[in-house]
């Protein structure tokens, strides 16, 4: 814009010296020839040409309910991340096994090219996990080398999935490594989507949850729908007996500071290595601590030395030194499942149903999951849920998008009243803007593309250039009549004298978006509803434009004569 109103100007006075005359090419005449007769059938048949345009508004504002919507178009990054979660508590050791065998599986596939894979929480805990979650990054082959290039890689993933199945042990989710990232970092979840259950007791909250995830399975378009885990960890509990206990002359902290030393461990001393020191801990060893019978027969030393408790008929057996009794006979040793996790957002404990979206958009499946799971499933009260994941940002962009639009089209709507000084020529001006939304709504329908953010950006754009080609034509139209023309032959004129920076205006965008929406390759998917947006909202703009706008022109200009006299 700069260059434009600096450069531009120096550089003609400078360069372009002599009479300078305009001639039309080639090209131009033969545009020329063909839209004067359409234009004449324009202006000869108004009432037809504006109704065919609302007729065309309507049918394209219908379609924009069912473009379907998601935040942003899923990016084929040509890797996989298969998230592998097997049972609470599988140590380290199995964990790593089962992750080999998973591992030689996805070598039989040919697409594969080599898999690397990470389990457990790392010592810096960027991304804290259990042993029995593991990350696995199935790297693929580039395109030319699989055996069939043309195969989408959807059917590699659904394949994937079906037979994986057999390896067991394990439950899988199916994204890819950036997609997960930004899911995680953006929304806290891996998924595309997720339903989180907000409550107190977290037995109802697994109940609610399991109920959730069977509607979200059922669902077309779902996928990897799995609940959080929170149970299945197995825990050793210990009931102390109180009234053996009391016989004995035993307090609680007495017994549970053998267990501590036991299964915790004791500091004792340290360990100085130059400027660090390590802590010198003592408890028993892993083999003797996860066997209940061994933990039973643990002594716990009495304070009464082994004499007869005062009050009670109870002496323990005795032997040389102090007198001790086995655990199992003050305290109930049992290995019980317990909880795996309690998570919490802004302080309330929550459960959270994920689920991935394949073959629909996310905006159409949440609002069938959100029917289906008001009919099926009794949220208690106390409980309630929230949406997460991308359909979360969704929702954001849209309550941006609805301050953003409005502001922007009010700026372009000024910038036209400061130019003509009149808010009708303003509003005629303004017309083109949804004039060109029909083509970019009608263009995202036909290739099945869903409403997005990288549309929603594009659909801005193309209001300033529709508005830019009717600006250029009403001008002209105004600097003719200026000059005593007529009306209709100043709008014929006009229409005429104009089509050539109209059509290059048009030229020049829609042949620049032109690849961008042909792109096939990495990162094509962002790109493409932009450039198709665009490039269709351009042609209708300037079909309309030519056509729809001179016989506007025309009626409001008829209007403004009859009022004037």
């Amino acid at each position: 814009m700069i260059l434009s109103v600096t450069f531009v100007p120096a550089a003609v006075a400078v360069f372009v010296t002599g009479r300078v005359s305009e001639k039309e090419s080639l090209p131009v005449r033969w545009a020329a020839r063909a839209y004067l007769p359409a234009l004449r059938m324009a202006m000869g048949n108004r009432s037809v040409t504006v109704a065919t345009a609302m007729v065309l508004m309507l049918i394209t504002g219908a379609m924009a309910t069912r473009l379907g919507s998601e935040f942003l178009p899923s990016l084929d990054e040509g890797d996989l991340l298969v998230h592998a979660l097997r049972i609470p508590g599988t140590n380290l050791s199995t964990a790593v096994d089962m992750q080999h065998a998973l591992e030689r599986k996805f070598k039989t596939y040919p697409e594969v090219d080599y898999i690397f894979s990470k389990i457990g929480t790392a010592e810096i805990a960027t991304d804290p996990m259990p042993p029995s979650v593991a990350d696995t990054y199935v790297m693929l082959k580039p395109r030319e080398r699989w055996p069939d290039p043309r195969r989408p890689k959807s059917d590699l993933v659904e394949q994937l999935q079906r037979e994986l199945q057999f390896v067991p042990g394990n439950n899988y989710e199916f994204t890819q490594p950036i997609q997960m990232r930004f899911n995680e970092l953006i929304a806290g979840v891996r998924t595309d989507v997720a339903v989180k259950v907000f409550g107190d007791d977290m037995d109802v909250l697994a109940d609610v949850g399991t109920q959730i995830e069977s509607v979200l399975a059922a669902i077309p378009g779902a996928a990897d729908s799995r609940v959080e885990q929170t149970t299945g960890l197995p825990v050793l509990t210990i009931h102390l007996k109180r009234a053996e206990m009391a016989r004995l002359g035993l307090n609680v902290a007495d017994v549970q500071d053998v267990i501590e030393v036991a299964f915790g461990g004791k500091s004792i001393g340290q360990v100085f290595e130059g400027d660090r020191r390590f802590d010198i801990v003592v408890r028993l060893p892993e083999s003797l601590r996860a066997s209940v019978e061994e933990m039973s027969r643990l002594p716990v030393p009495l304070p009464s030395g082994g004499r007869p408790v005062a009050g009670t008929d109870v002496v323990p057996v005795l032997a040389r030194g102090p007198a001790f009794v086995p655990l199992g006979s003050v305290a109930e040793l049992e290995i019980a499942t317990g909880l795996n996790q309690v998570n919490r957002e802004n302080g309330k404990r929550r459960v959270v149903v994920t689920a991935n979206v394949r073959g629909r958009d996310i905006g159409s499946f949440v609002a069938d999951a959100e029917r289906r799971i008001q009919d099926a499933v009794q949220i208690p009260p106390g409980y309630w849920t929230a949406w997460g994941g991308q359909f979360e940002q969704l929702i954001s962009a849209r309550q941006r998008l609805q301050v953003v639009v409005p502001v922007a089209m009010l700026l372009i709507f000024g910038l036209l009243y400061a130019t003509f000084g009149a808010v009708r020529e303003a509003l005629l001006v303004f017309t083109g803007v949804p004039l060109a939304l029909t083509g970019g709504v009608l263009f995202l329908w036909m290739r099945g593309i869903p409403f997005s953010i990288s549309a929603a950006v594009g659909f801005i754009a193309l209001s300033g250039v529709a508005v830019l080609n009717g600006l250029v034509m009403i001008t002209f139209i105004n600097r003719l009549r200026e000059n005593g023309l007529p009306v209709e032959e100043a709008v014929r004129q006009g229409a005429i004298a104009r089509l050539r920076p109209v059509l290059m205006t048009a030229l020049v965008a829609s042949l620049g978006f032109l690849p961008m929406m042909l792109a096939t390759g990495r990162g094509a998917e962002v790109q493409r509803p932009l450039a198709t947006v665009v490039f269709g909202g351009i042609l209708s703009s300037t079909a309309l434009t030519l056509l729809v706008l001179p016989v506007l022109y025309l009626l409001f200009a008829r209007e403004r004569r009859e009022v004037e006299v």
